[in-house]
């Protein structure tokens, strides 16, 4: 079977023909990524994803990151393939050149990522980690900070993680009990226990700088209290030389259902009384710090869902042109008759379609997302760029928390097109299906993401976000009425997004009210059913430009293509949101069962 993690004329027709990303090469900020450029990008990205991280996805599964007398290792084959990272600079495609950046639009880059998260997203969890941490240098180091950290970050000579989880405050950050004395030399003493640090220790490169959520001694409770300091492994001289180890001791590595090939690590900072950290940005502001780079940490997480989601589907409709199993149905009852490849068998068919209408339009959701950063980024105007940045705010929630439940959904109809052989390792499916179900809880869990929808993003700037988001919506569903063969489609999505208003209006006055809990039980149908028709949206825009595509007589190579787009938007829309407005009307009663139940009814004792 051909190696292949993500359809190319898929990438192609979201950046080109629905994006126009090209046209950002008109800003002096991207002048040189014009078409040529970003499509050779892509195939480099490609290249290096099948040819050298694809490679080792199994066999880093097998291996795993290994701990043994308080030193961490990584599988071997991740050596050859890091260094080949680094020397592409692939790990800061979107930063400042002048930091060992590329200076690349967002929607490219997520383009890039699509392919090398598909390859081996465990592998690709120490490039993300540092790209966030050194980002977190970047937005809020002083400069000494930056010239120290910032380029051995970006170049990957170091990597990075994220210091947060502790065993008493997982998603509950502002219980965390670490804490920094400030000494005399300006250092902080910090000492603490961290629990799930991805790549939290390993030999991978010669360092690895910490970012630790903290709280100073004195400082308030909660989360007011809390600030962010650089806790590196190895100490970093005034020169940038290194100096002797930090007291930062991994203390063991997680045994993981997934992403074996991560180190999760707990780390013990501080245990010997010799931990020094340096503040990051303000005291006491440190979770502010973390929530500006939030967004960019949710959009990885539903990168790596996707990622896993479109390498299933590419692997399961191949699979399924192969598998030769059972006569047709309609010669069910002729034995002469040879038995047919299993994509012909009508169950398998809507298997596939299910996956390939998701895997389309989450494409085209986080590209967009990444699309309005870069539109942000080159406006003029501050009013659009307020604009923009609202759009992405409220798309958040669903790019992490609809998108990485939906891969997963996607990645188990992958297994079962496969049949018994999805269920073994011998076939990539049951390793994507393990390694993508750790998205919907890290980065914060996917009802985290459902109650920050309901509970600030739908009512931020006084509703203008998704009173913006509608008329991008309305949009697409009036070009689309223009076209024969998208109007009936445009009439059903309009029809939902209407419902979806009221819906919103219902929920929001809802939670404002005595039954809040109520409200906020009915959060993550809320997320799901706002992710249905942002997803029918993005599928409708894909089918409003195949449909003017054909009319104006696309080629033969590309008439396939455009049709499959139509089809998409036709299952989704027929088999899909009929059931999302069903949800929506559950979620107008708004029933209280789930909160007005004992605790002791639910039985367990």
């Amino acid at each position: 079977m051909a190696q292949q993690i993500a359809d190319r004329r898929d990438v192609d027709f979201v950046l080109h023909e629905q994006l126009h990303v090209e046209e950002l090469s008109k800003h002096d900020l991207f002048a040189e990524f014009n078409k040529k450029t970003i499509d050779l990008i892509v195939s480099e990205a490609r290249n290096l994803a099948i040819k050298e991280i694809l490679p080792t996805q199994a066999e880093s599964d097998r291996e795993g990151a290994l701990f043994d007398s308080g030193k961490v290792t990584v599988p071997e084959s991740f050596h050859k393939v890091w260094e080949l990272f680094k020397e592409g600079e692939w790990l800061a495609m979107i930063e400042d050149p002048d930091w060992g950046g590329q200076g690349m639009p967002r929607a490219v880059a997520l383009a890039a990522s699509d392919y090398m998260n598909g390859a081996n997203f465990a592998f690709m969890m120490y490039a993300g980690l540092t790209h966030g941490a050194g980002k977190l240098v970047e937005t809020f180091g002083t400069d000494m900070q930056k010239n120290l950290f910032l380029k051995n970050m970006y170049s990957g000579k170091w990597t990075g993680t994220m210091v947060l989880t502790e065993p008493e405050a997982g998603s509950d950050v502002g219980a965390l009990t670490t804490t920094a004395v400030k000494n005399e030399d300006g250092t902080y003493a910090i000492t603490g226990n961290k629990i799930f640090i991805s790549a939290g220790d390993h030999n991978l490169a010669e360092n690895i700088i910490h970012p630790v959520l903290a709280r100073i001694e004195g400082a308030p409770e909660g989360t007011r209290g809390i600030s962010l300091f650089i806790v590196p492994k190895i100490r970093v001289n005034e020169d940038g030389s290194l100096g002797e180890p930090n007291d930062v001791v991994c203390t063991g590595v997680e045994e993981k259902m997934g992403i074996h090939a991560n180190a999760t690590c707990s780390l013990s900072l501080g245990s010997k009384g010799n931990c020094r950290g340096l503040l990051l940005g303000e005291e006491n502001k440190g979770m502010r710090a973390m929530f500006v780079m939030m967004n960019e940490a949710r959009l990885l997480v539903g990168v790596q869902g996707f990622a896993c989601a479109t390498a299933a589907y590419i692997y399961a409709v191949n699979y399924a042109r192969q598998r030769v199993q059972g006569r047709h149905l309609l010669n069910m009852m002729d034995k002469s008759t040879p038995s047919v490849p299993i994509i012909q068998h009508p169950d398998v068919r809507r298997m596939l379609l299910t996956m390939k209408a998701y895997v389309e339009g989450m494409r085209s959701l986080l590209y967009y997302v990444g699309m309005c950063d870069d539109r942000k980024d080159v406006s003029d105007s501050e009013e659009e760029k307020a604009k923009y940045q609202g759009i992405i705010d409220l798309l958040i929630p669903l790019a992490k928390g609809y998108v990485t439940d939906k891969a997963f959904e996607v990645c188990d109809l992958g297994v079962q097109v496969y049949g018994g052989y999805g269920y073994i390792k011998e076939y990539p499916m049951e390793q994507l299906l393990r390694d993508c179900r750790i998205t919907p809880i890290y980065e914060g869990t996917n009802g985290i993401q459902a109650m920050d929808l309901l509970g600030r993003k739908l009512g931020m700037n006084k509703g203008k976000p998704i009173m913006d988001l509608m008329v991008e919506i309305q949009n697409t569903i009036a070009s689309a009425k223009t076209y024969p063969r998208t109007e009936g489609y445009a009439a059903k999505v309009e029809a939902a997004l209407n419902k979806l208003g009221e819906v919103a209006l219902h929920l929001g006055q809802t939670a404002m009210s005595p039954q809040v809990m109520a409200a906020f039980a009915h959060a993550y149908p809320f997320m799901e059913v706002t992710g249905d028709v942002v997803l029918a949206w993005q599928l409708l825009w894909r089918a409003t430009i195949a449909a003017e595509k054909l009319e104006n007589g696309a080629k033969k190579k590309d008439a396939v293509f455009y049709e499959g787009q139509l089809k998409s938007a036709e299952f989704f829309v027929h088999s899909i949101l009929p059931a999302t407005v069903g949800k929506m009307d559950a979620i107008l009663t708004t029933n209280s069962a789930a909160v007005d139940i004992e605790e002791d009814a639910f039985g367990g004792k």
